[in-house]
């Protein structure tokens, strides 16, 4: 386990407007248990860091992204203001958080490049900062995800003191952002677009 307790909250509730049809959680990607659907992969990767609860936020088609990872230990909160913003699945899933941790990650469903390492990569960074430290993966200047901050923090999140998805985090909360760089681009590659699942796919099968 890592030495920091944390709790991830996993956001799988978007209708992927972008994908010209796709539904991006579903879509299926290779790994050595053969193909398996986006959120899957991900779920599976949060899960392999150990962390001490995973609470997956549903949405858009939100019974078949339950099928997708039904035998995984993961707990499921529904979002039906999905639609809204990602804001209310943050604060869905936040509130939905149960296990005592020190510190919360909010993933996004479409980062599968994104290693079980990598989650304990931040974890074990986290352990060093300050008390209220917000901490941002960074690839070449470019704001990555998941973003890593204080359990204690939550109330806050949940007030809308802070929105740890927002891109105007770190102009927003100088002060407790901690922005670390790193020099692959695991942190920072999404699935928006079907060139981009394409892209992706690629580089999986490689």
């Amino acid at each position: 386990m890592s030495p920091v307790p944390f709790s991830a909250v996993l956001l799988a509730a978007g209708s992927s407007s972008r994908m010209e049809g796709g539904f991006k959680q579903l879509l299926p990607l290779p790994t050595p248990n053969g193909l398996e659907p986006v959120v899957r992969v991900t779920a599976r990767a949060i899960l392999a860091a150990e962390p001490v609860e995973v609470v997956v936020v549903t949405g858009h088609r939100g019974r078949e992204v339950m099928g997708a990872l039904a035998d995984l230990p993961v707990s499921f909160r529904s979002n039906p203001r999905h639609a809204e913003g990602q804001v209310t699945s943050v604060t869905a899933g936040l509130s939905a958080l149960q296990a005592s941790c020190t510190a919360v990650m909010v993933c996004l469903a479409d980062m599968v490049l994104i290693q079980s390492e990598d989650y304990r990569t931040l974890a074990d960074i986290f352990v060093d900062l300050p008390r209220d430290a917000i901490l941002v993966p960074h690839h070449n200047g470019q704001r990555g995800n998941p973003v890593t901050f204080a359990a204690s923090r939550v109330p806050e999140v949940l007030s809308g003191g802070i929105n740890p998805g927002c891109r105007k985090l770190i102009t927003d909360h100088p002060q407790d952002v901690v922005c670390r760089e790193f020099s692959h681009d695991r942190y920072t590659t999404d699935m928006d677009t079907l060139a981009d699942y394409v892209q992706i796919r690629d580089r999986l099968t490689k």
